[in-house]
């Protein structure tokens, strides 16, 4: 079986109907799972790299938790901004680390351009820091985690009460650990701990381990907290 399939989208900018290359759930499962669940795999093709669905004819780039339909203003903002420079490019197929990287930022531009809202910018900010992980570009890899860090701590803020408390909280600690703010991180982490209203047990306990590990790199000196460990309590 093939790992990749095609999926038919309507682009909510231009209305055109096109393919998108998907990964079949079975090729989906990683391997193994860094501490903020960045995932690796081993089946020749990685999940990540088609998250982005990319309009051949203008260019509108989101994935399926992007926004859902688009105002007027909306879209004169990106056809003004992105949308009248389109080259007619087509992600539609299997996609190289260098392709997947291009949607990705495309997507964040499109986001930005159309004024999506902090908790799908986040998650695209996240998976780019994912991908110069999986390059090993420690540099990029380090400035898009912070720049994940304060859209996350934008979400919290503003829409923290309706959203999954313990995970968003869990990941703000971690990012601030991959930093090195590790006094912010163990802010976030015993707050989970300590919240006698989070019953998130999977998350709790994850807490626990990532404020243990500050600990143990506190006591080690000040150099950088690294992505090299990986937890599969917390996938």
């Amino acid at each position: 079986m093939e790992p990749l399939y095609e999926s038919k989208i309507v682009c909510i900018c231009c209305e055109t109907t096109y393919l998108t290359a998907r990964v079949r759930p079975s090729f989906k499962k990683a391997t193994r799972m860094d501490s903020d669940f960045c995932g690796y795999y081993t089946k020749g093709v990685n999940p990540d790299f088609y998250v982005v669905r990319v309009c051949p004819s203008c260019g509108y780039a989101s994935t399926e938790n992007g926004l859902e339909r688009l105002s007027d203003k909306q879209k004169l903002d990106y056809y003004d901004r992105i949308g009248s420079n389109w080259k007619g490019l087509d992600y539609g197929g299997e996609r190289s680390a260098e392709q997947a990287m291009a949607t990705y930022k495309l997507a964040l531009l499109t986001a930005q351009v159309t004024g999506a809202p902090d908790r799908i910018i986040s998650g695209l900010l996240h998976h780019i820091a994912w991908l110069y992980r999986y390059e090993g570009n420690e540099k990029e890899e380090r400035r898009f985690l912070t720049y994940a860090l304060e859209a996350y701590v934008r979400v919290y803020q503003l829409e923290g009460i309706s959203l999954n408390n313990a995970r968003l909280m869990f990941l703000i600690g971690e990012l601030n650990r991959r930093i090195g703010e590790r006094h912010e991180a163990v802010k976030w982490f015993s707050r989970v701990v300590s919240d006698k209203r989070i019953m998130d047990a999977a998350m709790i306990r994850a807490c626990r381990e990532q404020w243990q590990l500050v600990r143990e790199e506190m006591e080690q000196g000040p150099s950088l907290a690294g992505g090299t460990e990986e937890t599969a309590s917390t996938a």
